[in-house]
């Protein structure tokens, strides 16, 4: 008898509640295995009660996985894309997760949602994606797509990309297009499409937002998307997800910049703003009770250039790194190059030094995530 169904054997003769009480603290790769191990733990393993409690687990233990879309792994005319790679922080190595749509392109959502992340292309169908589990869930085109596909627009979409997010009342995740109506002679200022997985169908949201959008990638927070206005004074629009309401939430903290040298984030569930000022790159945060801006990080552009291509466009913050030490006042911070997408450098805001984290010839659309057992039904 094997070690590993001798372990499994003991586990079966201990009270259930303490059994779950270890299982919900193993990693998903190994959970995903234990179903097979009897009726009541594959029973246990998915109900929704455990996927909570085992995500709020790993979320406390330490610093997130990087996931990795559309790698290039290697220098050629026409090079492979690798679909997806999962990163380990302080590993050498990453790991590839095979998917069903191998050597095709696709973009990723800012973020992710309870260990799923949302892929997604201007004409091909959008895909939530589980990368700890490697289920997927394809999407049926939006009204956007299929224009664009069949050549009815000429809409610049690389400028306009995909939100996911989730209604926090309900719990409902919702995938976002908002594009600016102007470029499909359409008089309103932008129009909404909102993906409902009950019904597998893109609706129309009305009315829609009130201002122009620019192009970066929606970030959610705490049940709203946001996104960068068409203004002469930058203003950051808020989409709720349980109302479906637009509203303008604050001005942006700098006036006249261009839209390269700028990029919203996600940092430890607040809105943030990354700008370049040579030689320096500065990352505001909102504070959402009185709406004003903080400085949080200060980069020095100069010393990050032997990695970095920091002249051409903002660096993209991923995540704040704690090590699972939730109470350090100072946490590091994990950033990479857009324009130059091969190495992830961390910030020691104590010590204003700056490491490698990770070099690779690629490493396509990075995103922060928790490994979880979720998915949508």
């Amino acid at each position: 008898m094997s070690r590993k169904k001798q372990r499994c054997l003991r586990m079966e003769s201990l009270h259930h509640d303490v059994v779950e009480h270890i299982l919900e603290r193993l990693a998903v790769k190994s959970l995903m295995r234990f179903k097979s191990v009897s009726k009541q733990w594959k029973s246990t393993i998915e109900s929704t009660s455990f996927q909570k409690r085992q995500k709020e687990l790993r979320e406390q233990s330490g610093d997130p996985d990087v996931l990795m879309v559309s790698v290039r792994p290697y220098d050629a005319k026409y090079p492979v894309v690798e679909s997806l790679r999962t990163l380990e922080l302080g590993s050498s190595s990453s790991v590839k997760i095979p998917t069903s749509w191998e050597n095709t392109l696709y973009y990723v959502s800012h973020g992710s949602l309870d260990g799923l992340v949302c892929v997604y292309d201007a004409t091909k169908p959008c895909i939530v994606v589980n990368p700890a589990t490697g289920w997927s869930r394809p999407l049926p085109l939006c009204q956007l797509q299929e224009n664009i596909s069949s050549g009815s627009y000429e809409l610049k979409y690389s400028q306009f990309m995909l939100g996911f997010g989730k209604d926090k009342f309900t719990g409902t995740y919702k995938p976002v297009w908002l594009y600016n109506s102007s470029e499909i002679s359409v008089e309103n200022a932008t129009t909404c499409e909102v993906f409902d997985f009950t019904t597998n169908a893109w609706r129309f949201v009305t009315p829609a937002a009130p201002y122009s959008v620019v192009g970066g990638r929606p970030v959610y927070i705490d049940g709203s998307l946001h996104w960068f206005t068409e203004c002469e004074e930058t203003k950051i629009l808020s989409f709720d997800l349980h109302t479906e309401a637009f509203q303008v939430i604050c001005r942006a903290p700098f006036a006249n910049v261009h839209r390269r040298m700028i990029v919203m984030c996600n940092l430890d569930n607040r809105l943030c703003v990354s700008e370049m000022k040579w030689p320096n790159q500065v990352i505001w945060s909102l504070d959402s009770a009185d709406k004003t801006w903080h400085q949080m990080f200060s980069i020095d552009l100069q010393a990050t250039s032997r990695w970095l291509d920091s002249d051409l466009c903002a660096l993209t913050p991923l995540t704040l790194l704690d090590g699972g030490m939730k109470n350090k006042e100072k946490k590091k911070l994990l950033f990479y190059s857009r324009t130059l997408s091969r190495t992830l450098v961390v910030h020691d805001p104590e010590t204003k030094s700056y490491h490698v984290a990770f070099h690779a010839h690629s490493i396509g659309f990075p995103v922060c995530y928790f490994q979880s057992l979720f998915s949508i039904s």
